[in-house]
């Protein structure tokens, strides 16, 4: 596979690593009004098709041929975690790197034939659907990658030091679901992934995101030029911002994971008011675009299912979202590479499967990316 480098200085960390875990076992809005999405712009598109899919019959059947979904139980089998019994879900969040399409010229990057995972989150909804905690997944750790089987049928072999978003460019959702699953030994409840070309249309259709930038970015290439102060992105300019490394902090992927969790509180909070009730034009575009733009496992592939599920977390504010990201070291034999810090990781995945906070110490230490605060949201 093909991929870009994750340039950064060699920074020490925790040397306790071992790749894959090997598994045992703004404004408010009235209540009434009020509809959020996911994560990044699964969560716009959930919150879309709450209030669109009520609408009129033909919009429904519209917008339930736009999605589309993958079998990740069926590719998967039995050889899984166990799932909660705690009240609690996990979901997979992806951002979907092809550059084939209309994604080519997008973002920067060379049409090479690959499809990648750019972007990796895990969700953990708590029981009662009040808060959450996120955990994003660096691309360059590298990592043990498990066997798997895509959603074709077709078999990938194990693989060890295989950068992480190597699973899903070797064998699609299933394989990038059983690589999360073996390094967590986490039962992913559900999955979703988020295409960056319909990315950058939903920002447009949105009307933009507002931001705070506290220092200057400027990276070629990600096509991304911003002085320091608050902005509203346009589509291309939030897709720069999700995708940028060299203009920010270390230019790692960690520092760009950064900028990622400051836009997505960004963007939760101008969900609540993006003016679209009021608009069916503007809703009916938006709806249009979230349910091209989002691919989900079969349990979710439909209006029905992704508005009920959305509708159920509906009150989870920005202010309730823990966000972190997985421990890591800077690799010493080569910096473009990041090692899983297991005994801090091993707090979260137990935290999480106790549907408890995850503590603080299980990220003191580890490799931040020196991005923090570059991004706020006003």
């Amino acid at each position: 596979m093909s991929a870009e480098s994750t340039p950064g200085p060699g920074i020490p960390g925790d040397t306790g690593t071992d790749g894959a875990r090997h598994r045992g076992k703004g404004k408010r809005r009235k209540p009434q009004r009020r509809r959020k999405g996911l994560m990044i712009t699964a969560w716009t598109a959930a919150g879309i098709v709450v209030v669109g899919g009520a609408g009129a019959g033909y919009l429904y059947f519209k917008l339930n041929g736009n999605l589309k979904s993958v079998d990740i139980d069926q590719a998967l089998g039995t050889d899984r975690p166990k799932k909660a019994d705690n009240g609690s879900e996990n979901i997979l969040v992806l951002g979907s790197d092809t550059r084939a399409g209309s994604n080519k010229k997008l973002g920067g990057g060379t049409d090479d034939g690959s499809a990648r995972s750019d972007t990796a989150m895990i969700v953990h909804i708590y029981k009662g659907h009040q808060k959450a905690s996120v955990v994003s997944i660096p691309r360059d750790t590298l990592i043990d990658r498990p066997a798997c089987t895509d959603t074709q049928g077709n078999e990938h072999p194990a693989a060890q030091n295989a950068m992480f978003n190597s699973a899903y460019s070797t064998g699609g959702a299933a394989c990038a679901v059983k690589t999360v699953e073996s390094i967590t030994d986490l039962r992913m409840d559900h999955y979703l992934e988020v295409d960056f070309a319909g990315f950058q249309k939903l920002i447009d259709d949105l009307g933009g995101v507002e931001i705070t930038t506290t220092k200057s970015i400027d990276d070629p290439d990600s096509h991304l030029k911003l002085k320091a102060g608050t902005h509203t992105l346009d589509g291309k300019q939030a897709l720069g911002l999700v995708r940028t490394r060299h203009g920010v902090g270390d230019g790692s992927d960690l520092g760009r994971i950064q900028l990622q969790q400051a836009f997505i509180k960004a963007l939760v909070n101008q969900i609540k008011d993006v003016g679209v009730f009021s608009n069916p034009k503007k809703l009916l575009d938006l709806a249009e675009t979230a349910t091209k733009t989002v691919t989900a496992d079969s349990d979710l592939g439909s209006v029905n299912k992704l508005a009920s599920f959305a509708n159920g977390l509906k009150g989870i504010s920005p202010s309730n979202m823990h966000m972190i990201t997985m421990p890591v070291a800077y690799d010493p034999a080569d910096p473009n590479r990041v090692l899983l810090q297991k005994k801090k990781a091993d707090q979260i995945w137990k935290a999480l499967e106790n549907d408890r906070p995850i503590p603080k110490s299980a990220t003191s230490g580890s490799a931040t990316g020196e991005a923090k605060g570059v991004v706020t949201a006003p």
